[in-house]
C-alpha cells in the first residue's frame, strides 16, 4: 500500500479538489483521509452536499489505538462514496477537535501501511502547512508528499519558502519518502519548468485548471462527458506518475540490501 499526501502553503489552490478527484478517478480501492486541522469537511458539505452526517471518525480511532485495534477500525469509521471504490477517513468536526488529536496520527500513518493486504492506497488531505493541530507524521512519513500550488506569481510566492524547506528536510531524511509539487493550472502564466526552477524542487504532475469539470468533485455537481475531460486526464497522468516515484523509490532503497547480500 502507498499512503501519499497532498498539502499547500497558501491561499486555496485546490488541494481538496485534487486529492478527492484524484481518489476517485483512479479505478482502484483507495482510503481518503482528512486530515485537514481546519475542520468542517469540505468533501462533506460539497461533494456529498451536506446530506449524509458523518461519524466522528477521528475520535473513535484515537479510542481504538487506546484499546489497540486501530487498524481493524478503520474500515468501520469510513464512509463509501456512491459509486465508487473510495472509502472517506472524515476529519476533524472543528479547529478545536484537530488540536487533540496529536497522538493519532504515528499510529495511524503505521496502521494505513500496514494495510497492504487489501490492495488499497490512501491518498491523505493535509490541508494548509503550519496550522495548529496539522498531522505532521503524516506529511513525513508517507511514501509521497505533495505541495499543490497554481502557477500565479502569488501563488509561487507563498509556496516557496516551505517548498524549499521540505525539499532539505526530505533530502536529508533518508528514509525513502519522497517530495514533489503538483501545479495546478500549468500554463496561468508560468509553466512547469519554470515553476521548477522558482521553487527549486520536482513538479511531479500537473492538474488542469478546469472550473467546470472541477465542480464535479468539489460541490458534487453534474458534468457531463466528465470522464473524458482534460481534468481527469490530467489527474490519471498524476496517478501514474506518483506511482511510478513510489516504486522507483522502493527499489532504490532495496538495492543496498541487495549489494550487502
Amino acid at each position: 500500500m502507498a499512503v501519499i499526501a497532498l498539502t499547500s502553503a497558501s491561499g486555496s489552490p485546490g488541494v481538496t479538489t485534487t486529492a478527492l478527484g484524484w481518489a476517485l478517478t483512479r479505478g482502484r480501492p483507495t482510503v481518503l483521509v482528512d486530515a485537514d486541522p481546519t475542520g468542517g469537511s469540505p468533501v462533506l458539505a460539497g461533494f456529498l452536499q451536506g446530506a449524509v452526517a458523518p461519524p466522528d471518525a477521528l475520535v473513535e480511532l484515537v479510542a481504538a489505538e487506546r484499546r489497540g485495534d486501530l487498524r481493524s477500525t478503520i474500515p468501520t469509521v469510513s464512509m463509501v462514496l456512491p459509486g465508487s471504490q473510495v472509502a472517506l477517513l472524515p476529519g476533524p468536526r472543528s479547529h478545536t477537535q484537530a488540536r487533540g488529536l496529536g497522538g493519532l496520527w504515528d499510529p495511524l500513518l503505521g496502521a494505513l501501511k500496514a494495510l497492504s493486504g487489501t490492495g488499497q492506497d490512501a491518498i491523505v488531505d493535509l490541508g494548509r502547512l503550519g496550522l495548529v493541530g496539522s498531522a505532521t507524521p503524516l506529511l513525513h512519513g508517507a511514501d509521497l508528499t505533495l505541495v499543490t500550488c497554481r502557477s500565479d506569481l502569488v501563488s509561487l510566492a507563498g509556496a516557496r519558502s516551505w517548498v524549499q524547506a521540505l525539499r532539505t528536510e526530505f533530502d536529508e531524511s533518508g528514509a525513502g519518502s519522497s517530495f514533489a509539487v503538483v501545479l495546478v493550472g500549468a500554463g496561468h502564466p508560468y509553466s512547469a519548468r519554470e515553476v521548477e526552477q522558482v521553487l527549486g524542487a520536482k513538479v511531479l504532475g500537473t492538474v488542469d485548471l478546469d472550473a467546470k469539470s472541477a465542480a464535479a468533485f468539489s460541490v458534487g455537481a453534474s458534468v457531463r462527458r466528465l470522464a473524458a475531460s482534460q481534468l481527469v486526464g490530467s489527474l490519471r497522468r498524476l496517478d501514474q506518475a506518483a506511482m511510478t516515484t513510489i516504486t522507483q523509490n522502493r527499489q532504490e532503497l532495496t538495492e543496498p540490501d541487495r549489494e550487502a547480500s
